[in-house]
Parts: C-alpha cells; sequence; structure tokens
C-alpha cells in the first residue's frame, strides 16, 4: 500500500486559493500516488497550534497572508533567506519531525521579474509591509536595486522593514501608502496589498511606460492597478506568475522530485 503524504496551504481567507489546484497537478504529473494538498483557514494566531496538530504523514505548508512571519516562530531552523526577511512562506516537515522554514517567495521574484525585463540596478517602490513586501525587499537585493521605496498604511509598519533593508544592504525610502501616485515613476511597482486596496491609484497613476507593474493579486485578474498600467504601456506581471514560481520550490522541498513545471503551469490556465 502506497504511504499517504499531505500538503496544505495555510493562511485566510484561503477559499480562494489556487494552491491546491498547481500542487495536486504536480503530484499526478510527478507519479507521485498517495500525496495530497488541501487547505487550512488559519491565522497567525493558530499557526502554532495548527503545525503542532499536524501527523507525520505532513510534509510541509505553503503559508499565505497573514502568517509569513508567524511561520518562522514554529520553525526549529530556518534558511537565511527567510531568516534575514523575517518571514516565510514554506514549512518543511523533516525527518526528524521538526520543521524547517524558507521563503520560495524571494526566488520566485526574482524569477518573474527577471522574465518581464527587470535588470541590475532597477528602482523600485513596494506598496504595502507585510510579508510578501519583506520577500519583494530580498528579491530587490538580489537585483541589485539601487533605491527602494515602501509605502504602508501604517508608517510604523514600514519602519520595520528598515532592519531587513538594512541586513540586506539595500537603500531604503518609507512613504505613507495614500503618496503612492507619486512614487510610480520607477523601473519596478511592486504591489502587495491585500484586494481592492490598490484600487483607488489606478486612475491617479502616470505610468512611466518602461515600468514593469507586479500585483500579487491573481483574483480578480486584472485588477484596476494592473489594467491601468497595461494601458499605458508597462509590462504586467501577475500574482499567478508569483504563484507558480514560488511553488515549483515549495513542491520540490515538499516531495524531493523534480517539478513538473508545464503541468503546474497548465493547471492554473484551466482555472
Amino acid at each position: 500500500m502506497t504511504p499517504q503524504r499531505r500538503a496544505a496551504v495555510v493562511g485566510t481567507p484561503i477559499a480562494h486559493s489556487l494552491s491546491p489546484a498547481i500542487h495536486t497537478a504536480g503530484y499526478a504529473a510527478a507519479g507521485l500516488t498517495g500525496w495530497s494538498y488541501t487547505r487550512f483557514e488559519c491565522d497567525a494566531a493558530g499557526l502554532p497550534a495548527l503545525v503542532a496538530s499536524l501527523g507525520p504523514e505532513w510534509a510541509g505548508l505553503s503559508v499565505t497572508m497573514p502568517g509569513k512571519e508567524a511561520a518562522l516562530a514554529v520553525a526549529a531552523e530556518a534558511s537565511p533567506v527567510a531568516a534575514a526577511v523575517g518571514a516565510a512562506n514554506t514549512l518543511v516537515r523533516r525527518p526528524d519531525g521538526a520543521w524547517y522554514a524558507d521563503n520560495t517567495d524571494v526566488t520566485g521574484m526574482v524569477d518573474v521579474l527577471t522574465a518581464a525585463g527587470v535588470s541590475s540596478g532597477a528602482t523600485l517602490t513596494v506598496l504595502g509591509a507585510g510579508g510578501t513586501a519583506r520577500a519583494a525587499l530580498a528579491a530587490a537585493a538580489r537585483l541589485a536595486a539601487t533605491a527602494v521605496t515602501v509605502l504602508a498604511r501604517r508608517p510604523a509598519a514600514a519602519e520595520e522593514l528598515r532592519p531587513v533593508a538594512g541586513a540586506l544592504g539595500l537603500p531604503l525610502a518609507v512613504a505613507p501608502l495614500g503618496d503612492a501616485p507619486a512614487h510610480l515613476d520607477v523601473d519596478v511597482l511592486v504591489s502587495t496589498l491585500p484586494k481592492g486596496a490598490a484600487d483607488p491609484f489606478a486612475e491617479l497613476a502616470a505610468w512611466r511606460p518602461g515600468t514593469v507593474c507586479f500585483d500579487a493579486i491573481y483574483d480578480p485578474w486584472p485588477t484596476p492597478l494592473a489594467a491601468s498600467a497595461q494601458a499605458a504601456g508597462c509590462r504586467v506581471v501577475s500574482g499567478l506568475d508569483l504563484l507558480l514560481a514560488q511553488a515549483v520550490g515549495q513542491f520540490e522541498q515538499f516531495t524531493g522530485a523534480p517539478a513538473p513545471v508545464e503541468a503546474m503551469r497548465a493547471a492554473l490556465r484551466f482555472r
């Protein structure tokens, strides 16, 4: 009998998540019978109890908002990048039962931005100051960004990113989220805001045609912000692009097998 292995995505709200479709398609294409992937509705405060309740059949968890910072606290060990940004989107069960935290958002973001034409020395504006924004800072560092501005609704949240930027060697400026239209004349705009939060800026944006606009939202798509950027001739990167890229890294860590990327991509095309 094939041993059962399990994984899931954890966050709130979670009903819309496409992670189960991506990973399940990957299991089927890789011939990993006995593997299943589901979802848990769980906030940051509930994450420790959830993780503690999981049996040995659990191979890993994909952690989404709002638990990316809390994920580090439940792990016995963290990758250097997860530790540097203070957030993890991946929890992997080690053979001894301990949990290992990683952040595949970072490598995924570098991959999708590079594919969109972003090169070394770019300037970035990041909307939001949560776990995905932290990953954006690490991606900016890997892309050797020359200037990064973070805009947040709560100034204290943006200020909390200064030590992260310092550890990454990034020059960081912070500003109120309401000032976003004045900070869009950059090479890359990364919006990590929740659904609807960036909509008011769509009509106010004076886009530079060469800007790459990456919006981490993928439902609904296009967002008003992404549609505004595309109409202005900007290159637009969808949250689906990052969702696939970060899932590839998770799949390989959970299963130990190469990810069947095209099969996983196809699962998104038919959604």
